[in-house]
């Protein structure tokens, strides 16, 4: 199909419990560019699922489940979908990310489906699966017998707007665990998560997975909604992928029998020891997976790292800057040789910098790769592919800049990676890679400290003490 002008108000549509529901009576701007896109106007009462209705997929069995969103799957191939080429071609007219990499973005929503990758999610966090389709009778060590099951719940989901096609994944967890479901698409991307559940729509209209699907969009923070909706009579959880103000906007809401599991912004860093600046083929080895860390969705990523700390002679790790720098300037799977470039904030903490001899500088602020050597870490957001090199005397310093808030922690050499585990987790990092390899992913891990599926479904037990 043909590009969409960016001048142009695209229409969205909504689906509720199963229902494609078009309409034009709001008009909204899309975050990013600016791009105007009409919705239907919201009936509350369609969106919400009484609670005197059990849930759609109660019955269903968890095998069933799997074996339908595997086809789904099977029919997410952009070249043959054509809800996802619209989709494709709208997020390219309101998200700042190029074609390329929202394409091949598009590509990897096949795989998120594959039975392996499901079953990998739903036995990582769960001991017997058998919670899901019936009470699982156990007794205690004085005799007493109880029943337990993973009942499903009913959850908003705050999908996240900086990768696109990341809805599948929230998508395949609301289903696997039975639950009713509403999406709140994010203003980058109302487009993808209506088009995948179209494509299981014209699977089975009437499939109790396809009736527990709802996905809407309204503007982050509008209280006539959100008064509404965030109420445990209608909801028990709220799982949110946004931004801090996003998070404390659902905070507010939050009372007891409404809970939040949030994915809420984190930073990740890279940390390279002094074996990787011995030799200049090393050096362009690390300078290459030290970029490809940094560049990951153009730095909009959350375990795309934005501080390398280093330890090595200066010399190598000036070195190391300037192949950095270069490498940062080239089309990836995720990236492009050229982004849209930092804020003008972040051009002028350059330049003081530079003005106090307190940083070296290799490229420019224009989103072609930035790189910063300094000896300790600057006090505003590398974004853009800006990567800051913190030059220290033992990657034992760079421990005290760790917290909560570290997601992924890219670590050369291997040995390295191995001595420093146990204190980046006690300091609050969440997970340690090998350096390289920050948007690689072993299936079945949890995320941001947590196994989320768990924290998601609703226990409930039948005791007979």
């Amino acid at each position: 199909m043909n590009a969409i002008s960016k001048t142009d108000a695209i229409r969205v549509n909504h689906v509720i419990r199963g229902q494609l529901v078009e309409g034009q009576e709001v008009t909204h701007r899309s975050r990013d560019l600016g791009v105007d896109f009409t919705t239907p106007a919201i009936d509350l009462d369609a969106l919400v699922t009484p609670r005197s209705e059990m849930p759609p997929l109660y019955e269903l069995k968890l095998s069933e489940i799997i074996d339908f969103l595997v086809e789904v799957g099977e029919r997410l191939d952009v070249a043959k979908n054509p809800y996802l080429q619209e989709a494709m071609e709208f997020i390219i007219a309101t998200n700042p990310l190029p074609r390329r990499i929202i394409e091949n973005s598009f590509h990897r929503a096949r795989p998120m489906l594959s039975r392996d990758v499901l079953l990998a999610q739903m036995q990582s966090n769960f001991p017997d699966l058998r919670y899901f389709d019936e009470w699982v009778e156990r007794t205690d060590a004085h005799g007493q017998t109880a029943a337990l099951r993973a009942f499903p719940p009913r959850m908003i989901h705050m999908l996240a707007g900086n990768s696109p096609s990341s809805c599948v994944s929230s998508i395949a967890q609301g289903a696997m665990l039975k639950a009713i479901n509403v999406f709140k698409m994010p203003s980058s991307d109302p487009f993808s998560c209506v088009a995948v559940l179209r494509t299981m729509a014209d699977i089975d209209p009437e499939h109790p997975v396809v009736k527990s699907m709802s996905a809407v969009y309204w503007r982050g923070g509008d209280e006539r909604i959100e008064k509404t909706l965030y109420r445990p009579q209608y909801f028990n959880r709220i799982i949110a992928w946004g931004g801090g103000s996003a998070i404390d906007n659902v905070i507010k809401y939050l009372s007891p029998g409404l809970q939040l599991v949030s994915f809420d912004p984190k930073t990740s860093i890279s940390m390279i020891g002094p074996e990787g600046f011995q030799s200049e083929e090393v050096i362009a080895q690390i300078a290459e997976a030290a970029a490809t860390d940094v560049s990951v969705y153009n730095q909009e990523a959350c375990l795309a790292s934005r501080f390398i700390f280093v330890e090595g002679e200066r010399a190598g790790v000036e070195t190391f800057c300037a192949q950095l720098q270069a490498r940062l300037n080239a089309d990836r799977d995720l990236a492009s040789s050229d982004a849209p470039a930092p804020p003008a904030e972040l051009h002028e903490e350059v330049t003081a910098l530079e003005l106090m001899d307190e940083a070296q500088v290799w490229g420019k602020p224009d989103g072609r790769g930035l790189v910063l050597l300094t000896d300790e870490p600057v006090q505003f957001h590398p974004s853009n592919k800006t990567a800051n090199v913190v030059h220290l005397k033992s990657l034992d310093q760079a421990i005290r800049y760790v917290n909560v808030a570290t997601q992924t922690v890219g670590v050369y050499p291997e040995a390295t990676k191995v001595k420093l585990r146990d204190r980046l987790a006690n300091s609050g990092a969440q997970r340690v890679v090998r350096l390289g390899s920050a948007s690689k992913h072993v299936m079945g891990s949890p995320h941001d400290a947590m196994f989320p599926l768990q924290r998601m479904v609703h226990w409930m037990s039948q005791e007979d003490a």
